[in-house]
């Protein structure tokens, strides 16, 4: 407070006065965490995008008290602070600005002349509305109401507001919300003492000081030297500028292969967690034959207690890197990722975006920095039934603050990297591939999972083997490779070369179609003339018989 700030206080009193009496919260002015920094660049660059909306959607076949459930949700706002924020910048720094009353955006929408599939659409071009970070509400609801008794909840929150923790929370707390304002009471929850803005305080305070700088100095000794692009084969053109568009594709593991691989974890002296990861790096490196494989895995952020009942966006991925460089045997891999695992926790508080920023690595706009492979093992006990529901194919009705509740699937967030793969433990185990529509086939993805449950279970009976060599073939792949694209007894004369070949082809069947790649296509004539063009203009170069030429395209026509 120097003399000239002083003097304009004086000046501006009476101003002041009325802009605090009209805005009492304008001073609730706090520094984002530096996972949400991450968040508030990718929505300047792209403020349309869809890609980090979380929903929680639900089929509700029960009678409902509509104002009950209107004000329920009201009060979840009104309990958590996050709920009721604004991200803008004050100079060059982004800030959150909380208000102490914000308005529930809620809409209810009739739609009990939709068919299913109609109402499929509606929920899902809902779901993927873009927020207004600076002006606009981070939480939106939307009510579907079929009939009487039947009804879609929506709630669509920015991620920058929330986490997948986050919606769990969400799900235990509103029923308790909306049977407490039916009967008029006080709900029974306990008052949530921390607040977000205690959570990015105690970043700070971590990474200001001499632990923060060991944090910070083991991952930039984990992560030194050129680190690899992850080079699955794809099926399309990689888009110059990274997309979010995606799909899944789930799958089951028996109870008996679930049994084994538990057994082997434990005589291993591992975790499930490790021994699926192991797994999938081993994939990626057949899939690649990359011998370094990164990895993003994600943590829940919330290392201190008092932050678990906390809405808010705390998870924060690790990098897991891979060294399958000497074809170790699946045993000794196991132990390499343990111990890399152990590391990863003990040093996971050092966010992810501030490691990209610190590295700096070399930037490629179609991918995504450091790791474009993801895993995650998320555990569920009996108690969290409904939380597993939403992850789960359960098609029963569960009991929800007396509701009948049912999951109302819609795509959500499935494309954020190449791959990703996420499984789910339960009473039962589940599995999803997710996967960038924009990179790779359905089809791909299919044999993708064949391959990894083939793995698992070669992995369970035969564990001594070397990475290199465990099976992730089906007998019918196997037959099909070996005996099948072998068979090579088809007579061909032997007085003539493959070009000669392929000429006597363009010369009987000029007009068939030769090639197609996407919406292109070349006839045999068309192809064996641009043949020809290619090796008058090698022959100018100077390439003779014998001379080997290199090739080096992207998927195409012209390759």
């Amino acid at each position: 407070s120097t003399a000239s700030v002083l003097a304009q206080l004086k000046q501006h009193k009476i101003e002041i006065l009325q802009l605090l009496r009209d805005r009492p919260d304008i001073l609730n002015v706090y520094p984002l965490s530096y996972g949400q920094k991450a968040l508030w660049f990718l929505w300047q660059l792209e403020p349309e995008s869809h890609a980090y909306n979380v929903s929680f959607a639900a089929r509700i076949s029960s009678v409902v008290d509509i104002t009950a459930m209107r004000k329920a949700l009201s009060a979840l706002i009104k309990r958590h602070p996050i709920l009721r924020t604004n991200y803008s910048q004050l100079g060059a720094e982004p800030i959150q600005q909380i208000h102490n009353f914000q308005e529930l955006n809620w809409k209810q929408i009739d739609a009990s002349t939709w068919s299913e599939d109609e109402l499929k659409g509606k929920v899902v071009e809902t779901h993927q509305l873009p927020f207004d970070l600076e002006q606009g509400s981070v939480m939106r609801v939307r009510w579907f109401t079929c009939s009487e008794k039947e009804h879609i909840l929506l709630v669509t929150i920015h991620h920058i507001a929330c986490d997948g923790w986050s919606i769990g929370l969400l799900i235990q707390e509103l029923p308790k919300l909306y049977q407490a304002q039916q009967v008029s009471v006080e709900p029974p929850l306990p008052l949530v003492e921390h607040s977000y803005q205690d959570y990015v305080r105690w970043q700070r305070g971590i990474l200001e000081n001499s632990r923060g700088e060991s944090l910070g100095n083991y991952w930039k000794h984990k992560l030194a030297g050129d680190l690899p692009v992850l080079n699955l084969a794809i099926d399309k053109q990689r888009p110059p500028i990274q997309t979010y568009n995606g799909a899944s594709h789930k799958f089951d593991l028996s109870e008996k292969l679930i049994s084994k691989l538990k057994v082997l974890a434990q005589r291993e002296g591992v975790t499930f967690y490790m021994l699926l990861l192991a797994a999938f790096q081993v994939l990626l490196y057949r899939y690649t034959g990359q011998k370094d494989i990164l990895v993003g895995s994600p943590t829940s952020g919330r290392t201190q207690p008092e932050f678990a009942p906390v809405l808010g966006y705390f998870v924060d991925p690790v990098v897991l890197r891979a060294d399958l460089s000497n074809n170790p045997s699946f045993p000794d891999f196991l132990r390499q990722v343990r111990q890399t695992v152990l590391e990863a926790l003990t040093h996971q508080n050092y966010p992810f975006p501030l490691l990209v920023e610190k590295l700096q690595p070399e930037r490629d706009p179609s991918r995504s920095p450091i790791f474009q492979a993801y895993f995650d093992l998320q555990k569920f006990k009996q108690s969290q039934q409904i939380q597993m529901s939403f992850v789960d194919r359960i098609e029963k009705d569960l009991d929800w603050g007396g509701l009948k509740l049912r999951r109302f699937e819609i795509p959500q967030m499935e494309g954020q990297f190449d791959l990703s793969l996420e499984v789910f433990e339960g009473d039962s185990l589940k599995g999803n591939f997710k996967y960038n529509t924009d990179l790779f086939d359905a089809s791909t993805i299919e044999r993708m999972v064949a391959h990894f449950q083939n793995l698992l279970q070669a992995i369970v009976e035969n564990p001594a083997e070397s990475v290199s060599t465990l099976n992730l073939m089906s007998e019918s792949e196997r037959h099909q490779l070996l005996v099948e694209w072998n068979n090579t007894k088809q007579d061909y004369p032997n007085d003539k070369c493959i070009h000669q070949l392929f000429e006597a082809i363009v010369e009987k069947t000029p007009s068939d179609i030769a090639v197609i790649f996407e919406h292109q296509q070349l006839t045999y004539q068309e192809l064996n003339s641009r043949a020809n063009q290619l090796a008058h203009y090698l022959q100018q170069q100077g390439v003779k018989s014998d001379t080997v030429v290199g090739i080096c395209l992207e998927r195409s026509i012209e390759m």
